[in-house]
C-alpha cells in the first residue's frame, strides 16, 4: 500500500525518528502504525547494541535533593559528542532518568530498568533517533534521616557533588549555606577523603615510601627518614583531606573550621559524613 506524507509525519511526531526511518518502517509494516513503532524501537535497540563498544565521554551530570534535604540522587548520563549533550532530546531524557531515579530510589542502572522498563525503552528510542552511544553510567543515592544533604552542579553540568552532614538536629538556612560552600570546595579542590583517617593504608604506605626516597636523595640521615616522611605526610593530608584543606573562599580558614564554628555557635555536634563527586573525565569504576 502507498504510504502518505501525513502518515510519515504522524509517526515522526509520535516517535521522534527521522523521516526516512519512519517511511521505511511504515512500508515494512504495510501501513500498520503500531507495528511501525515496534520496528523503530527494535531499530533503536539494534543501534544501541552496535554502539555498545563506542566511547561515550560527553554528557551531563544532574542532581536532585528532597525539599527537606534528607534524600538526594546524582546521575551521570553519557553520549559521544558535546553537540548531542546540548540537544533538547538528550537533555529531556536526562531529566526523565534523573526523576525516575529519584522517585524509584534506584541505586544502579539495572535496578532502575527493573523498576521501570520504560527508561530502557526511551533510552533505546533516543539512541535509534540520534545514532550515538548513550548510557546512564553512574548513579549515587544518599539518605540522611538524622542529617542533611546538599548538592552542587558546576556550570555546564559536567561536574556534580553531593555532601552529607551528620548529627543535624535542625536543617537551618545558614547550615545549608555552609554545606553548599563545602560542596563547591569538593568540586574545586577534588579532595581524596573527608578525614585523614579515611586515607587507605596502601596510599599512606606509597606516599611514605616516596617521601623517604626523596629525603634519602637529598642526603638526609637514614635514621631521620621516617620523621621527615611523616612531616611531609601532614602536607599531603592538608592537600587531600577535605576538612584540612584551605577554604577556597577564605584561605585564612580550613574547611573544618566552618563546621567547628557552626557547632560552637549552635551548641551542636554536626560533622561531614561523606561527599560524592562525579566529573565527566573521571575514570569509571
Amino acid at each position: 500500500m502507498a504510504i502518505t506524507a501525513a502518515q510519515v509525519n504522524e509517526l515522526r511526531k509520535k516517535t521522534g525518528a527521522g523521516m526516512m526511518d519512519c517511511k521505511n518502517a511504515l512500508n515494512e509494516a504495510n501501513g500498520d502504525f503500531d507495528k511501525a513503532i515496534e520496528i523503530l524501537r527494535k531499530k533503536g535497540a539494534a543501534v544501541a547494541a552496535k554502539r555498545a563498544e563506542r566511547s561515550a565521554n560527553e554528557g551531563l551530570i544532574l542532581t536532585k535533593v528532597s525539599p527537606d534535604n534528607k534524600f538526594a540522587v546524582m546521575v551521570e548520563i553519557n553520549c559521544e559528542t558535546d553537540f548531542v549533550a546540548n540537544s533538547e532530546d538528550f537533555i529531556n531524557f536526562s531529566k526523565f532518568a534523573l526523576d525516575q531515579t529519584y522517585q524509584l530510589k534506584s541505586a544502579s542502572f539495572n535496578e532502575l530498568m527493573e523498576k521501570n522498563p520504560a527508561v530502557k525503552e526511551k533510552l533505546n528510542d533516543l539512541i535509534g533517533k540520534i545514532g550515538e552511544k548513550i548510557e546512564i553510567s553512574r548513579i549515587a543515592i544518599e539518605e540522611a534521616p538524622t542529617g542533611a544533604i546538599v548538592d552542587y552542579v558546576h556550570f555546564g553540568s559536567k561536574l556534580g557533588v553531593l555532601v552529607k552532614l551528620e548529627n543535624v538536629p535542625e536543617v537551618k538556612d545558614d547550615l545549608i549555606t555552609i554545606a553548599k560552600d563545602i560542596a563547591m570546595q569538593v568540586a574545586a579542590m577534588k579532595p581524596m577523603t573527608v578525614y585523614r583517617e579515611d586515607v587507605s593504608k596502601d596510599v599512606i604506605e606509597k606516599e611514605m615510601d616516596i617521601y623517604k626516597e626523596l629525603a634519602r636523595k637529598e642526603g638526609k640521615p637514614e635514621q631521620m627518614l621516617e620523621k621527615i616522611a611523616l612531616g611531609r605526610m601532614n602536607k599531603f593530608y592538608q592537600e587531600n583531606c577535605l576538612v584540612e584543606q584551605f577554604f577556597v573562599k577564605d584561605n585564612s580558614k580550613i574547611v573544618g573550621d566552618l563546621i567547628k564554628n557552626y557547632n560552637s555557635n549552635n551548641n551542636s555536634n554536626i560533622k561531614i559524613g561523606l561527599f560524592r563527586r562525579f566529573h565527566l573525565s573521571d575514570e569509571k569504576k
